[in-house]
């Protein structure tokens, strides 16, 4: 195989669900636009389906996600992005229960990478939280501060529970 090609052997189990997917694929008339005007800023764990826990579907909702669904730089530029261009009115960043981002801090996970793979990470900030209410917090208000963000966007910040599903809304 050449180096530049797409590894199919890899992919075969995603491919091959794409190709039932295609069969039933209804989203050819939706726009780019958030249709219910909201962004969530959430964590990569697969346990979290954004859009199910908000009781949306497919284009209501734009979705970001990082490991421990933490406002950085590039989530900031996005969200500027869908503010101004994408029908973007509320933000709920919404970090989880039993997150590993809440459990570490960046050393442990540099030191077990390391271990683990003999590879150094300690030039990456992880951006693990000691304190994950507090966290949220600081990133609620980051974003409401943010001078390139539409003054008019509402931001809010809740916790959701991966054991029950339910999304605590915490005061910012």
């Amino acid at each position: 195989m050449s180096v530049n090609s797409f590894p199919h052997d890899s992919f075969k189990d995603a491919l091959e669900a794409n190709d039932e997917y295609i069969k039933s694929f209804k989203y050819s008339d939706l726009t780019g636009t958030a249709q219910r005007g909201l962004a969530i800023v959430t964590c990569m764990d697969s346990r979290i389906n954004p859009l199910s826990v908000v009781g949306m579907k497919s284009g209501d909702a734009k979705i970001l996600r990082n490991a421990g669904a933490r406002v950085t730089d590039d989530v900031l530029r996005t969200l500027v992005l869908a503010t101004y261009l994408l029908g973007v009115e509320r933000i709920l960043i919404m970090p989880h229960t039993n997150c590993r981002m809440a459990q570490v801090d960046d050393v442990e996970i540099h030191r077990e990478i390391d271990t683990k793979h003999g590879i150094d990470t300690s030039e990456i900030e992880f951006k693990t939280v000691p304190d994950q209410r507090q966290a949220l917090i600081e990133d609620v208000q980051k974003v409401r501060s943010y001078k390139l963000i539409n003054k008019d966007v509402v931001v809010g910040g809740a916790i959701y529970d991966v054991a029950t599903g339910k999304i605590t809304p915490v005061d910012c």
